[in-house]
């Protein structure tokens, strides 16, 4: 039984991107052995994902109804696609071709009513439902079940990229009606042709959707003011088991707590998020970029704080430590490196550069070469030369290198968190400390480098990359003791386990120990009341039953001592 809604390109089943991008093993080679060179490590000699063909999966345990079997699926390629998200972990298991946890069903609704009529069967059959977007989840957030699986009758997987329109557009108050399963190229695709952008760019944009945006909390490229996708909605909309939930359009409201805050950062728990209405604005057409060297990565951090809190609001302002700034090509490896960038639709940004370049230079900044600033006009965009060009494009091609990282042996995974600015430099010192004395012990070698993704006039939002040598066979775990070590440092030292990427599986240990007790109490009498049977994404932010949920509590204060 085949989806009708399967895109025209086959996604990868195991990795990032398109079946038809994915190079030979002789470009595999060649590129194994520039990144070897680079970084000391990895395998010149790749290896190759199991082929689908070799993947062996268990039988369905669902059937879906006829009248729903023309937008559902049971076929292998669809259930391996929709088994894992992209994490470093995901990719390491389906790489290996260990499918074991994927969806019974995938159905691919397209309008509302039959998101509804699958939620209706999926819950009279009583099994889980998993909510998906674009399948990019770094957190495990539509993965395998894990321990909850044996409460399911199955698990149905419902992919809503099928919702993929722009259906109105309020040019007066600058506010657009999307359908939850619009991508980020093919909504600001349909934004275009009016003039406009939602201006939302997380690294995940070809593929990540705005409904998986919403129930993530995602962030965006930009890194100051209207970064966060709650910035940016209006009123959400979602099928539930309880029925419709949707807010009222306003741009402002004290109606006591949130319908959309409760929606925003959901991760699926409370419904499918069918769509949304969002801010959108003009489409910038002056923008002005500049790449500031720094002796110290702290001296960086110090014009970093005044750029946050002077009122300024740059669109890009990147602090990058000197060993990533080398890894990325961006650098030299001696100097911390800030990008720094403004845009707009209204007014000449220059003015605005210069008081920031002047702001970099009383922190001991340097400009290289002299040169301040590029600035393309009347639809232009800067030239990708220098190192904010070097920057940008290893900022995009990092999803894709991750799949080749996997195959050479190198242990490549990310984590993010915010503090305030007050904490920072104990708070770096100690997870930085924690996190290389983990990579030590269980890699015996490899990096730990931090660059700023966003900053606030209160924090940043310090982000850790790792690089390590692993050992085939024991990625997950080596992975694992890393994750453990780090994520323990940065909720002893204060901060957030996540920034941006959300909780799903793989951070519930320690967002139970970094929500307040009550909090937990209200999230799971939520949850209850509007999906009783616990069958929407289970295990993602609270677990399926209120006798498991109270042992989260217990152990939430058992944490913290």
């Amino acid at each position: 039984m085949e989806s009708a809604h399967r895109p025209s390109r086959r996604l990868k089943h195991w990795g990032w991107g398109y079946e038809d991008e994915q190079p030979s093993q002789e470009q595999l080679r060649a590129a194994a052995g520039a990144i070897a060179d680079r970084l000391g490590f990895g395998s010149r000699d790749p290896q190759a994902p199991v082929p689908l063909s070799k993947v062996s999966l268990p039988s369905p345990r669902l059937q879906p109804p006829p009248a729903l079997e023309g937008i559902c699926s049971l076929d292998r390629y669809e259930r391996a696609l929709h088994c894992y998200g992209r994490s470093y972990s995901d990719i390491v298991r389906a790489f290996r071709g260990q499918f074991d946890g994927s969806p019974d069903v995938v159905a691919r609704p397209r309008d509302e009513r039959e998101v509804e009529a699958v939620l209706e069967w999926a819950l009279s059959a009583g099994a889980a439902v998993i909510p998906f977007g674009g399948g990019t989840s770094v957190v495990g957030g539509v993965g395998p079940l894990a321990g909850f699986a044996g409460r399911y009758s199955g698990v149905v997987t419902v992919d809503l990229k099928a919702l993929d329109r722009v259906l109105e557009v309020d040019r007066a108050s600058l506010g657009a009606r999307i359908q939850a399963g619009a991508t980020g190229p093919g909504l600001e695709e349909q934004l275009a042709a009016r003039g406009l952008t939602l201006r939302h760019f997380p690294q995940s944009f070809q593929f990540s959707t705005l409904g998986g945006w919403i129930a993530t909390r995602a962030g965006g490229h930009f890194a100051t003011l209207y970064t966060h996708i709650d910035d940016l909605v209006e009123s959400v909309r979602a099928v539930t088991p309880a029925g419709v939930w949707e807010s009222r359009r306003l741009p402002g409201s004290g109606a006591g707590v949130s319908p959309d805050r409760m929606l925003i950062g959901s991760e699926g728990t409370f419904g499918l998020i069918t769509e949304a209405w969002v801010r959108v604005r003009p489409r910038p057409d002056r923008r002005a970029s500049a790449a500031v060297r720094f002796d110290e990565f702290m001296a960086g951090a110090g014009a970093v704080r005044e750029l946050a809190q002077s009122g300024l609001y740059p669109a890009n302002c990147r602090l990058i430590d000197a060993q990533e700034a080398a890894v990325t090509g961006a650098g030299d490896g001696r100097s911390a490196l800030l990008l720094v960038g403004f845009e707009s639709a209204e007014h000449d940004v220059e003015p605005w550069m210069d008081v920031a370049l002047r702001i970099c230079s009383d922190h001991g900044g340097a400009l290289p070469n002299g040169s301040a600033s590029r600035t393309a006009r009347a639809g232009g965009s800067p030239s990708a030369g220098g190192s904010v060009g070097s920057w940008r494009e290893a900022f995009l091609r990092a999803p894709y290198l991750r799949d080749t990282f996997v195959a050479m042996g190198i242990l490549s995974e990310t984590f993010e968190t915010a503090i305030t600015w007050d904490r920072f430099e104990s708070f770096h010192g100690s997870v930085m400390a924690a996190a290389q004395a983990a990579v030590r012990e269980a890699c015996g070698a490899g990096s730990v480098t931090c660059r700023f993704t966003h900053v606030y006039p209160d924090g940043p939002a310090p982000y850790y990359t790792v690089l390590a040598p692993a050992r085939p066979g024991e990625e997950l775990e080596q992975w694992a003791a890393i994750k453990r070590a780090a994520s323990d440092a940065v909720i002893a030292a204060g901060g957030t386990i996540t920034h941006h990427h959300a909780v799903g599986r793989e951070h519930r240990p320690w967002y139970d120990r970094q929500r307040p007790d009550p909090f937990a109490v209200a999230l799971r009498a939520a949850k209850a009341a509007v999906d009783p049977a616990g069958a929407l994404n289970p295990g993602v932010l609270i677990d399926p039953d209120g006798a498991t949920g109270q042992s989260e509590v217990t152990a939430a204060r058992r944490g913290r001592g």
